[in-house]
């Protein structure tokens, strides 16, 4: 049976609230049940400091995210769970990433493009303030992908980009190396809810209007009295239709739980009484996860042991990879076989497909025999993705796989492709 591997992360800045619980934790802990898969999951404590510069909070942040996880439920023995710091062979692979990455690449990243924006509203320098971290930023992002041999990324659509770019980078690099890297895909789940805040915004820690997910009881309960209503008196019917407090009991509540609640603000039930409803039911799912929160917290060395083990776990897949990485690249033992010969050995071994993206937007691929010699030439895709999965059918020669979207070069004949095909199909 064949594995997909999915791969999660979240940078350790700050305190997990009940949005990134519904949004990220609670989904992605439950799919970490799901047979046919391995899942890996991080604490990106790299990425962290390109927004903090506080090391007493990073730690704190790192210490409640690791406790979240494994207080919602997630199990280390049965994932990968570790610090990003604690594998040193992702940035180690950041750096043969930047390698093989342009820096027009880089240049249309929206963290980087907000950034210039910005100075640019501001009258200021085009880069003021910003560093080469945050330029990077989806170079180190691409490595904690590859690096794993992630097939699903789960992310929201405003991350989608990162992924893309990592496709980009890995096609680089295999075009130059050999097929090394596995082309991620994104994983968008648009049936996941974005919970609002207590002001009905998006809730984050940017707009201050969050509840945080492992407050103490009662601390929870003021922050769900502050979500914002309308003036509508008790007995007066209330719409549910933009209520920040309908959408959050409906978050965590049952189908029929949900329509009783609807039915309640259809009599006029008080503003008072709903949040007192709200609150109960949020406590009846959190309740038993706080407790469970609140002792790991208070152990950090247990958790630091977690973490470490984990780390263990994800090293036996990432230094091999990074040992055979390190070959390809020609990182080598000077008494090993010559390079000259040994790279024309593996280059003549296969052929092999080259993806890449044109001036136009569009995403291609080519076929080249073992030689170099190109083959085919395919038509353009509005994404990789695209790309991707007619390449993956054309590697396990489905028969019509390419119909209308691949044309031969001239001088080629159609036994030449699907031979090269067949060949690819067996190895």
């Amino acid at each position: 049976m064949s594995i997909t591997r999915f791969l999660t992360g979240i940078t350790t800045t700050g305190t997990p609230h009940l949005g990134n619980y519904v949004g990220a934790l609670r989904p992605a802990v439950q799919a970490s049940r799901r047979p046919g898969t391995e899942n890996f999951y991080f604490l990106a404590d790299y990425h962290a400091l390109i927004k903090c510069d506080e090391p007493a909070r990073m730690q704190r942040s790192t210490l409640e995210i690791a406790a979240c996880w494994l207080a919602i439920g997630l199990d280390p023995d049965q994932v990968f769970f570790y610090r990003q710091s604690d594998i040193p062979e992702i940035p180690e692979l950041t750096w043969l990433l930047t390698c093989v990455t342009g820096k027009g690449v880089l240049n249309r990243a929206h963290a980087y493009k907000a950034s210039v924006d910005k100075n640019h509203a501001a009258g200021a320098e085009t880069d003021a303030d910003v560093t080469a971290g945050l330029f990077m930023y989806p170079v180190l992002m691409a490595a904690d992908i590859l690096m794993f041999k992630a097939h699903k990324i789960p992310v929201g659509r405003d991350q989608v980009q990162h992924i893309e770019m990592a496709r980009d980078m890995a096609s680089s690099f295999n075009h130059l190396y050999g097929e090394h890297l596995v082309l991620p895909e994104a994983a968008v789940d648009d049936s996941v809810a974005l919970l609002p805040g207590t002001d009905g915004r998006k809730m984050s820690k940017s707009y201050d209007n969050v509840i945080a997910l492992f407050a103490p009881r009662e601390v929870m309960r003021k922050q769900i009295a502050g979500i914002v209503t309308d003036s509508r008196a008790p007995g007066e019917p209330k719409e549910t239709q933009g209520s920040a407090l309908f959408q959050i009991y409906e978050a965590f509540a049952s189908k029929d739980e949900t329509e009783a609640f609807r039915k309640a603000f259809e009599a006029g039930i008080s503003w008072a009484d709903a949040k007192q409803q709200l609150f109960e039911r949020i406590d009846h799912e959190i309740a038993p996860m706080r407790e469970k929160y609140d002792a790991l917290v208070g152990n950090p060395a247990q958790l630091e042991q977690i973490l470490k083990a984990g780390a263990e776990r994800a090293r036996s897949r990432a230094t091999p990879f990074m040992n055979e990485l390190r070959e390809a690249v020609g990182l080598r033992n000077l008494a090993s076989t010559p390079a000259a010969k040994k790279d024309k050995a593996a280059k003549s071994a296969l052929p092999s497909f080259k993806q890449y993206r044109e001036a136009d937007g569009r995403h291609y691929f080519k076929l080249v025999d073992a030689s170099g010699r190109l083959l085919a030439q395919s038509t353009g895709f509005d994404s990789p993705q695209d790309a991707g999965r007619v390449i993956g059918q054309l590697k396990r020669n489905e028969a019509g796989a390419a119909q209308g979207q691949l044309s031969l070069a001239d001088g080629v004949s159609q036994n030449d492709v699907d031979t090269a095909l067949a060949t690819l199909a067996a190895s």
